[in-house]
């Protein structure tokens, strides 16, 4: 793809334009994307001169400081072309978000050194311990899961810290760290989303200063200490209640670039044992049907949370947990019906999905992978969700 140039600080229709004539690109690169088990260089390089990498990051910083609800759209459109692709491209994107939302000392350290600077995360809170020190904490941990790390140059993990002398709740707390203070360890050999890297992040004992740490708590909606850099609403958000959306964009992405695709390839097809026309089937009429039906409320689910959120922020007011469980139930449904679209389509491709060479069969098993990762697992959201209408205590502290 050809290189944009002045794509800081593009506008919303830039962006969309620029990811729209990155799909034939993105599924084009599927196949090799797979089998590198990593965003491919020129992948990388695309989401950084389209300015796309940068949607989320302030303003202040030479980002285009897009509003939240962008990321499920924009995830959703390169995730068309390549599952893997958009899944890396959604991570590293709201990674400027996140950082938006911390200490103005950590911005600075990280964006003035490098705007452009990619950020991974890993944020299974249990594998990570803390212990606070003078000036900060002391972090040990091993991590799965951290998608798009091979070309990050920091990553955000999740520790609980040691609790102080007669307490015994330890306090979940998320650590900038820099690249050479981690270990990436390569054991991401995987049946779906292969190209995205998604490693395990190593870290022994290291010494993490406090403007480079957040609290969970600090981050469940209403300002936080990044407002006095970062004013904007946007920034505003509950972090944990709304980071699966950027995941359920990439989801519903999967989906839509399955339909698309069998759409097209379908209505001239004949079947090879019975020479009918399967366009004409009605079997097949209504599979699709049903599909793009779930793909298409999925997403009005998304952004209407997503625009509900940013009212409650406009408003100065902190999502309740009534909301916040229902933002987390809402992005794991929306998965859900995103596999259901895709196992329709599967169900009408036949025998000739089968084959390594038909994308069919890569959207399958990667919007199964998507759907296994625990922010879109239903049966944990829903619970969660149901304890919290039936009068019973949230089950997720970090909610």
């Amino acid at each position: 793809m050809t290189t944009v140039t002045n794509s800081r600080m593009a506008t919303r229709a830039e962006l969309f334009a620029r990811a729209e004539a990155l799909v034939p690109v993105l599924a084009e690169r599927a196949a090799k994307c797979e089998e590198l088990r990593r965003c491919p260089d020129e992948t990388l390089a695309d989401f950084h001169s389209t300015g796309l990498f940068r949607m989320l990051q302030p303003k202040r910083f030479g980002g285009s400081e897009l509003d939240y609800g962008d990321i499920v759209e924009l995830g959703a459109v390169t995730a068309r072309g390549c599952g893997s692709s958009g899944w890396v491209f959604g991570n590293l994107a709201v990674h400027h978000w996140m950082l938006a939302i911390w200490p103005a000392e950590a911005q600075h350290e990280v964006w003035d050194a490098d705007p452009d600077a990619l950020i991974g995360s890993a944020f299974a809170f249990p594998c990570g311990r803390a212990t606070k020190v003078d000036g900060g904490y002391r972090v040990r941990g091993r991590w799965p899961f951290s998608s798009g790390i091979d070309p990050s140059t920091w990553v955000m993990v999740g520790a609980m810290v040691d609790p102080p002398e007669g307490q015994t709740a330890p306090e979940a707390r998320m650590f900038l760290v820099p690249v050479k203070d981690y270990k990436v360890i390569d054991n991401w050999f995987v049946a779906g989303l292969r190209g995205t890297g998604s490693k395990d992040v190593a870290i022994d004992d290291v010494f993490v200063p406090a403007h480079r740490t957040l609290g969970v708590n600090e981050a469940k909606g209403g300002p936080n200490p990044g407002t006095v850099l970062n004013p904007n609403p946007s920034y505003q958000l509950p972090l944990i209640a709304t980071f699966a959306y950027t995941l359920t964009g990439v989801a519903l992405g999967i989906a839509q670039g399955a339909i698309d695709r069998f759409a097209q390839e379908t209505r001239q097809k004949v079947a090879k044992y019975s020479g009918a026309r399967i366009a004409e089937l009605t079997t097949v009429q209504l599979r699709v049907a049903e599909a793009a039906a779930s793909v298409d409320a999925g997403m009005l689910l998304m952004l209407r949370n997503c625009a509900e959120a940013l009212r409650t922020a406009k408003a100065g007011e902190t999502p309740t947990i009534e909301q916040r469980t229902r933002y987390r139930r809402d992005g794991a449904f929306a998965g859900r019906l995103a596999a259901r679209a895709v196992d329709l389509i599967f169900e009408c491709s036949g025998g000739a999905g089968l084959y390594d060479t038909h994308p069919i069969q890569r959207s399958f098993r990667d919007i199964h992978a998507c759907t296994s990762h625990i922010a879109l697992v239903f049966d944990i959201a829903g619970t969660t969700y149901g304890k919290v209408m039936l009068g019973l205590p949230c089950d997720n502290p970090l909610l």
